[in-house]
């Protein structure tokens, strides 16, 4: 399902920025979509860090399988934080999952069975103060937060300036390919207001036509 706000985003951020204009015209029909539920969305992102897609498919297919057998076959299954907190470390690391992934993933298990982190909750938190909460689980950064506002929670207004895609877009797009610092984009980003997710995935479709979701 589209985000309520989509619409009056892409108006706003055509009517400000010509480069966004062009990509938003480029790209009438896809935007952003949520797939599965919060606890699973970020046992994804644990298990693809540092390798590549093909590998973190083939490891998450056999993690599904081990916490989550009557869910295996679907296509956006939902992994419970009691089966994982419950797995023998042997059957996780028997999925291909490293040492500290399993010990990344045990913990962020027990900060939903805890409530520490209780999606009930994030209605009422901004931005940071959702951030802060996701990156006291071992293994989780401010990207990954970042990336867990803008595609799960579907926050409007987060900008990922440590994200290697929107350096390079920003780069290719507004400053004829050179590299930009931090504070260049944060700077640019003020007009994209209160939408800075919107165009930054916009930014990213430049680079890569096919959305990923999560």
């Amino acid at each position: 399902m589209k985000p309520a706000y989509w619409d009056e985003a892409k108006a706003a951020l055509a009517r400000r920025d010509r480069v966004l204009k062009k990509l938003i015209g480029r790209y009438p029909d896809v935007h952003l979509q949520r797939r599965s539920d919060p606890f699973t969305t970020l046992a994804r992102a644990i298990v693809g860090q540092q390798i590549s897609v093909k590998a973190a498919d083939t490891i998450w297919q056999r993690f599904v399988a081990a916490v989550a057998p009557a869910h295996r076959t679907r296509a956006f299954p939902r992994i419970a934080p009691d089966a994982v907190a419950a797995a023998p470390v042997d059957a996780l690391r028997g999925c291909g999952l490293s040492q500290r992934k399993t010990e990344y993933l045990s913990d962020l298990a027990g900060h939903f069975i805890a409530g520490r982190l209780d999606p009930r909750r994030w209605k009422t938190m901004d931005d940071e103060a959702l951030i802060a909460a996701l990156v006291d689980v071992k293994g989780i950064g401010r990207w990954t937060a970042e990336m867990f506002l803008i595609f799960h929670e579907l926050r409007p207004d987060v900008l990922p300036v440590d994200d290697i895609g929107l350096q390079r877009a920003v780069a290719l797009h507004y400053h004829r390919g050179e590299r930009v610092e931090a504070a260049a984009i944060r700077a640019l980003a003020v007009r994209w207001q209160p939408w800075r997710s919107v165009a930054t995935w916009y930014l990213w479709r430049s680079l890569d036509p096919v959305p990923v979701e999560y």
